[in-house]
């Protein structure tokens, strides 16, 4: 589906522990884009073309900033509660999917994200639904590692992924 007149993208940004983050949404609140920049014409860019709007104009933030500061606050669920939209084909939608499934604390491999998304053999596959996960922190990319226990990419800096890691497995 584009996007069409009646539909607008908004953006709203908030420094976090982490550095400036922003989010681009639509009227509802459904998140397209977001991360650990100042620069809403960066994250628009990420969109798919097809969900892509001319301009973003800035807002509040509404539920969509709440659900940021719950996080920094402790509730590390609460970007989960947040819909997103994000089009590609069947297995990154199926991995992004799972992606929003995973729990913090210990993160999961390529490997296992390969087998939670249902193609086991589709490791880099996995790997790719990472680097091309737009929306940041409501699709917890960073929960994911190497075989090794190493951090592998993020699209912010691996200092941000191990904050964020640390952060998730630091005692309620």
């Amino acid at each position: 589906m584009s996007t069409t007149e009646s539909t607008s993208l908004r953006w709203a940004g908030l420094d976090t522990p982490d550095g400036r983050f922003t989010a681009v949404f639509d009227d509802a609140g459904v998140v397209y884009a977001s991360g650990w920049t100042d620069d809403p014409d960066y994250l628009r860019s990420l969109i798919a073309p097809a969900l892509r709007t001319e301009e973003i104009v800035e807002s509040d933030g509404g539920d969509v900033v709440a659900a940021v500061d719950a996080y920094y606050a402790g509730d590390l669920a609460a970007p989960s509660r947040v819909a997103v939209r994000q089009t590609s084909g069947p297995f990154l939608t199926a991995a992004w999917a799972a992606l929003r499934d995973v729990p913090a604390g210990p993160p999961v491999t390529y490997t296992r994200l390969a087998e939670l998304a249902g193609n086991a053999a589709a490791v880099r596959g996995a790997a790719s639904c990472c680097a091309r996960n737009a929306a940041a922190l409501f699709v917890p990319c960073h929960r994911v590692v190497r075989t090794d226990g190493t951090l592998g990419g993020f699209r912010y800096g691996l200092d941000v992924k191990q904050s964020l890691l640390d952060r998730e497995a630091a005692p309620a």
